[in-house]
């Protein structure tokens, strides 16, 4: 057991490491931002899918710290957001600020999926990340290059 909680944390780690060093090229400080954030809850959204397909050992606690990214990273997802800064890497479209309450109503979408995640075991957070891929999918279909 005490294996299978270190080799999740290396993976987690490693996961969010590879998303900051994606994204060093940034100049704006304010995409950067954004851009770790959505980095961050993509590795964790990775990781949680990946062990309700059973492709990763399932560990509850490395579901849970995955879980609360996925919480915090929806949370500040509208204030990321509230400064209209471009970059040639951001992948924001404009809509986002066109449609700036329609945005937070989905990142609160986003929150609500998280919350909802059941981390206890393999088969309850299968369910829940439907859920969560369908938050996240919609919110980037309108707002993501």
């Amino acid at each position: 057991m005490k294996f299978q909680k270190t080799i999740a944390a290396v993976l987690v780690i490693t996961a969010l490491t590879g998303a900051a060093l994606a994204h060093s090229g940034v100049s704006d400080p304010h995409v950067k931002a954004r851009m770790h954030a959505m980095g961050q809850a993509q590795q964790a959204s990775k990781l949680l899918s990946n062990m309700a397909r059973g492709r990763t050992t399932f560990d509850a606690d490395a579901a849970a710290k995955a879980k609360a990214i996925l919480i915090e990273v929806a949370a500040q997802t509208p204030a990321l957001f509230t400064v209209n800064a471009s970059d040639p890497v951001s992948e924001a479209r404009a809509s986002v600020w066109e449609n700036f309450d329609d945005f937070t109503a989905k990142s609160q979408n986003m929150r609500d999926a998280a919350e909802a995640l059941d981390v206890s075991d393999i088969a309850r957070l299968g369910a829940g990340m439907r859920a969560v891929g369908q938050s996240c999918s919609s919110c980037h279909k309108s707002y993501r290059k």
